[in-house]
Parts: structure tokens; C-alpha cells; sequence
């Protein structure tokens, strides 16, 4: 079975609703970088990501997959990835010539995180800065960083605090960062349009799903993804799951049975699809093999909050 890469985002795996198979239009490798405006551009993405666009292929005769003994695919090496919290104290400061970015009131680290991703913008593709900010989905990453020069002057506008999140204001779009990314040095930002509802998005579910299962199978995005500094699983308490809407919240159940996939040795990241289930909830489902050679389909039902999806539960 193939594992699943990340690419640039002219290659999307959609959801056929009526048939239920999917489909891949390649992407144009003579243009890696495009060009749309950032309104323009992240209009028309959102619609493509809510439709199950990941920039995720696996479809046989695209690249050899990953030998099983690599432990971190290629694409994702230590090098190229955004530093951990415990990497913060030695990172270096951020080039001399780095683009500007906007103080924060209370928060001064927040600017110097930035700024070394904001140097990253400026020289890296889009295919580095996929590497680099792994967690995110690689689409959003294709999207959202398209129009650089709107982002650099949406960042070098002073930032506002909240307890979970850091933002910068322009008028053509709106720059956020979660404070646990500020805290690891280095922040990959998410970009919205202005006046936008600013959240994650259906691609983001798909993305936190692969990655949990790709630590299962021993294969993380990064050597760094761990539940203990990266957590993907929704928390015990407050017991706040009712993803049927019953008005009885109860504990997720994935919260204590985290181990319930153990055994699991591979899966199609490739058809990883995703549906909404109601007002705060979506579920994903995606093909998982088992020690045995068993694949079935495993229903992932994710919850969403302040800081982004949690997945609270796995069946069957």
C-alpha cells in the first residue's frame, strides 16, 4: 500500500459524492510558485480544501514510496523541520535582513518567532515551507502562503494577544499564530483573507488524522511529532464530547483508550476523506491495515476548539 506525500497543491485528491472514488489532477511541475492574489486565491482554496483538497498523493507511479525502514519520510527530515520547544533556547536569531515584524504587546517573543519564518517565506518554495511547517496540511501551507508580499505587510502592522493566539491585521488579510507555536521559536502562521471567518478548516481534520496514524505505523511527519509536545487527542476532562448532541457531554473515549489502533501497520493516506457531523464535529475515514494484513475502515470523529481540532474517538 502506498504511503501518502506531500506535494504542491495543483495535485488534490477530491471526494466524488456520488460515486465515492476519488480523483487526482496532477500538477504542473513548470509551475511550483502561482501567482493569484492572496483574496482571490485563498477564496477559491478554501473551497477546494473543504472539499478534500490535502496536496496528499499516493497514487501508485507518482515516486517510489518510502522504504518501511525509514523511520521519518524524506520529505520531513529533522533538518527541515520547524524547531521543538526544547530546540527554542539554541535557535539562532533571525537573519539581519529578515522582513519586519509587528511588536505584540505582552508577548515580545512573538515578533522574533515570526520573523524567522518570515525569512523563510521570502527564500524558500513552497515545497521547503511544507517541509518546515509540517503540522499544518500541505494545502493550507500551498494556499495561505501564496501572496507573500500581501503577508509581509499584514505581519509588519503591530500584533494583539489573546490567551490562545497572536494576531496581525492588514487590509487585505489577517495573520494568526497559536501561542504554543510562538513558543517553540519558530511560527508558521495560518493567512486568511480580511473580514474572513478565521478557523481551521476540513483539510486541517484530514491532516491531524494522517498524522496520528503515521506515528502509529512508525512513520511520523517528523521525528519531533509526539502526543506529549504535539497533542492530536482531545482531553479527558472538562467531559465535554457529544458529538450526537444528546445535551449529556461524557468523556472522549479515545481520551482513555489511547492505544486502541496498536497493531497498526499501515494505511491509504490517499483516501482519507472527511464529512462534517454537526455543528462543532466532523468525522474522517480512512483505510488502516492491521499486523494481520487486514485493512478496514476506520471512522475518526474529531472535535473542534479553540485551538483547533482534537480527535476524540475511533470506530469500529
Amino acid at each position: 500500500m502506498e504511503r501518502a506525500r506531500p506535494l504542491p497543491c495543483g495535485d488534490r485528491t477530491i471526494r466524488n459524492a456520488a460515486s465515492s472514488e476519488s480523483s487526482a489532477t496532477p500538477s504542473d511541475p513548470r509551475h511550483p510558485h502561482r501567482t493569484r492574489t492572496l483574496v482571490g486565491a485563498l477564496a477559491v482554496g478554501g473551497a477546494l480544501l473543504l472539499s478534500a483538497c490535502d496536496s496528499v498523493s499516493g497514487i501508485p507511479g507518482d515516486d517510489p514510496a518510502p522504504a518501511k525502514a525509514l523511520t521519518t519520510p524524506p520529505a520531513a527530515t529533522a533538518a527541515a523541520a520547524a524547531p521543538t520547544t526544547a530546540q527554542t533556547s539554541i535557535l539562532p536569531p533571525p537573519p539581519a535582513d529578515a522582513p519586519e515584524v509587528g511588536a505584540v504587546p505582552g508577548v515580545p517573543e512573538a515578533a522574533t518567532a515570526l520573523r524567522r519564518w518570515a525569512a523563510d517565506l521570502e527564500s524558500d518554495t513552497i515545497t521547503e515551507l511544507q517541509e518546515k511547517c509540517w503540522t499544518m496540511a500541505p494545502g493550507n501551507v500551498a494556499d495561505m502562503y501564496e501572496d507573500k508580499q500581501t503577508i509581509l505587510a499584514t505581519i509588519a502592522q503591530p500584533g494583539t494577544a489573546t490567551a490562545k493566539t497572536i494576531t496581525w491585521k492588514g487590509r487585505a488579510a489577517t495573520v494568526t499564530v497559536e501561542r504554543g507555536a510562538i513558543a517553540t521559536g519558530y511560527a508558521c502562521p495560518r493567512v486568511f483573507p480580511a473580514g474572513a471567518e478565521i478557523g481551521p478548516n476540513d483539510a486541517d481534520a484530514r491532516h491531524m488524522v494522517r498524522r496520528y496514524l503515521a506515528r502509529f505505523v512508525g512513520e511520523p511527519l517528523d521525528p519531533a511529532d509526539k502526543e506529549g509536545d504535539y497533542p492530536l487527542v482531545c482531553k479527558a476532562t472538562p467531559a465535554e464530547w457529544d458529538p450526537n448532541g444528546t445535551g449529556s457531554p461524557t468523556q472522549p473515549p479515545l481520551a482513555n483508550n489511547p492505544g486502541k489502533l496498536t497493531g497498526a501497520t499501515d494505511f491509504a493516506g490517499q483516501q482519507i476523506f472527511s464529512d462534517r457531523l454537526g455543528s462543532g464535529y466532523l468525522t474522517v475515514e480512512v483505510p488502516v491495515t492491521n499486523s494481520s494484513g487486514v485493512t478496514k475502515i476506520r471512522t475518526f470523529t474529531l472535535a473542534e476548539g479553540d485551538e483547533g481540532y482534537c480527535i476524540g474517538d475511533v470506530s469500529p
